[in-house]
C-alpha cells in the first residue's frame, strides 16, 4: 500500500495538479489531505472541485474552520481585515456542493494500513488544529501535545515544514505544504514563498514501512499569471512573495 499524504494546499490548484502529475511517476493507492485545503490561494473553487473528484478524505485545519464558520463566529472575528477580505472572496467562489464538502472535514482521520499500527491523520495535533509541532519542539512538550497515541503512526500538517520524528516505537511526520511553501527560519527582509509543491508517500508492504518526502517544481510563470487574473484580494502581494524568492534565486 502506498498512501500520498498531502497538506496545506491553501487554494493553490496548480500546485495540487503538479503533485497529481507526479503520481504518474510515483504511483499511489490512496490520497489523504491533512487540512487547510481551500482558503488562501487564487483557486479555491478549482481546488475544492479537484479534491471532490479525487474522493479524497480531508482533515479539518484551522483555515478550513475559518472558512466554514459563520461571519459572526468567534473564529472569523479573529481574522485581520485582509484575511477577512480573502475569506469573503473565497466563500463567494464556492458552490453549495463545495460548501457541503467543507462540512465533511473531520478533526482526525484513521486509516488502516494492514499492520499493527493504523495511520492517525490530523492538522496540528490529535486534539487541536492550532497546535504547532516543530523539529525544535522539546521532547516533553512534544509528548504533552501529541498525547497518548503510541498505537498509531502519526501524520500532521499546519507548520508547512517537511519533518519526521521517531517517537518510541512509532513515528510522527509532516508532509510539508502543497500550495504555500515558506521558510519558517527565514530572518531576512520580507516574506517569501518557494515555487514548489511538497508531499509525502507512506508505503507499507511485507518487508516493512517506508516514508518518502517529495518536492516538485511548480510552473512559476503560470502560477503568477493565475494569481493576478484571479480577482483575489491582495493578489499582487501574493505574487510578490513568489517573485521575491525567484528574483533572488532564479535557478529555483
Amino acid at each position: 500500500m502506498r498512501i500520498a499524504v498531502v497538506s496545506d494546499i491553501h487554494g493553490n490548484c496548480l500546485a495540487l495538479d503538479t503533485i497529481l502529475a507526479d503520481f504518474g511517476r510515483h504511483p499511489v493507492d490512496q490520497i489523504v489531505c491533512l487540512g487547510d485545503a481551500i482558503l488562501g490561494g487564487a483557486q479555491p473553487a478549482e481546488t475544492a472541485s479537484r479534491l471532490r473528484a479525487l474522493d479524497c478524505p480531508v482533515v479539518l485545519g484551522n483555515a478550513d474552520a475559518w472558512l466554514s464558520s459563520g461571519d459572526e463566529n468567534t473564529l472569523a472575528q479573529k481574522l485581520s481585515p485582509a484575511q477577512r477580505a480573502i475569506r469573503e472572496w473565497t466563500c463567494a467562489q464556492l458552490t453549495p456542493d463545495d460548501q457541503a464538502f467543507l462540512g465533511t472535514f473531520q478533526p482526525t482521520l484513521e486509516i488502516d494500513l494492514g499492520i499493527s499500527r493504523p495511520l492517525l491523520c490530523f492538522h496540528g495535533s490529535p486534539s487541536s488544529y492550532d497546535d504547532i509541532l516543530l523539529p525544535t519542539t522539546p521532547e516533553d512538550e512534544f509528548q504533552q501535545i501529541i498525547g497518548d497515541y503510541h498505537q498509531f503512526i502519526l501524520a500532521g500538517g499546519h507548520t508547512h515544514l517537511q519533518q519526521i520524528r521517531r517517537w518510541g516505537e512509532t513515528l510522527f511526520f509532516n508532509p510539508g505544504s502543497v500550495g504555500f511553501v515558506y521558510d519558517r527560519q527565514w530572518q531576512g527582509a520580507g516574506f517569501r514563498l518557494f515555487p514548489w509543491a511538497e508531499y509525502a508517500i507512506l508505503s507499507v508492504d511485507g518487508s516493512g514501512l517506508g516514508l518518502e518526502f517529495r518536492r516538485v517544481p511548480v510552473e512559476i510563470a503560470k502560477l503568477l499569471s493565475t494569481i493576478r487574473a484571479s480577482g483575489r484580494p491582495d493578489a499582487e502581494i501574493l505574487a510578490g512573495w513568489y517573485e521575491q524568492r525567484v528574483g533572488k534565486h532564479p535557478e529555483t
